[in-house]
């Protein structure tokens, strides 16, 4: 015997012509003018004689708002708006600069360097102190030169989180200015 299958209303369906179960809608001609508040079979039969659909753009407003449009187009520029949004945004990813807490002048310019470009990036930065041995008694150092850190990129970055110990490492998370 095969199973049941329950029948879902399909969500990725567009409300267009025929699928308007709305009694009243404002209407929005071809060219962008408002035709006014009429019944939907009003819209669909205006729809009709110009060749066109008849397309719900907003179901929230009061009455709801259908444009007539030929609907190809009208899905083609809705995926080319949304290609385009996608394309702008930046997805944010943490950089992590490593080093040691007894770090040379000129190696701890080259993290500041690093973290900078970074941060200009529009990414967050990860410091980790990284200790070896008998090194992890001096934690106390490494926290002071994650604090000077947070110091020289104070005008780049804010601190979100302070400098924390977890295991063999002590790191500090900054995250680029608004």
């Amino acid at each position: 015997m095969a199973p049941l299958i329950e029948k879902r209303p399909n969500r990725d369906i567009p409300v267009i012509n025929e699928r308007i179960r709305f009694p009243t809608v404002r209407v929005i001609g071809s060219d962008g003018a408002q035709l006014g508040i009429m019944s939907s079979r009003e819209a669909m039969q205006l729809a009709d004689e110009k060749e066109l659909d008849l397309v719900l753009v907003s179901d929230k407003a009061d009455p709801p708002v259908c444009k007539i449009v030929d609907y190809g187009k009208h899905k083609f520029e809705q995926e080319k708006k949304a290609k385009e949004a996608k394309k702008k945004q930046h997805n944010v990813d943490v950089k992590e600069v490593k080093m040691r807490y007894k770090i040379e002048e000129h190696d701890y310019n080259v993290r500041i360097s690093q973290a900078e470009r970074f941060l200009k990036a529009g990414d967050k930065v990860k410091a980790t102190i990284m200790f070896r041995g008998r090194e992890i008694q001096h934690s106390d150092l490494a926290e002071v030169l994650l604090k000077r850190m947070a110091t020289d990129l104070q005008d780049l970055a804010e601190v979100q989180q302070a400098p924390k110990k977890e295991g063999r490492n002590m790191m500090m998370l900054m995250a680029p200015k608004k």
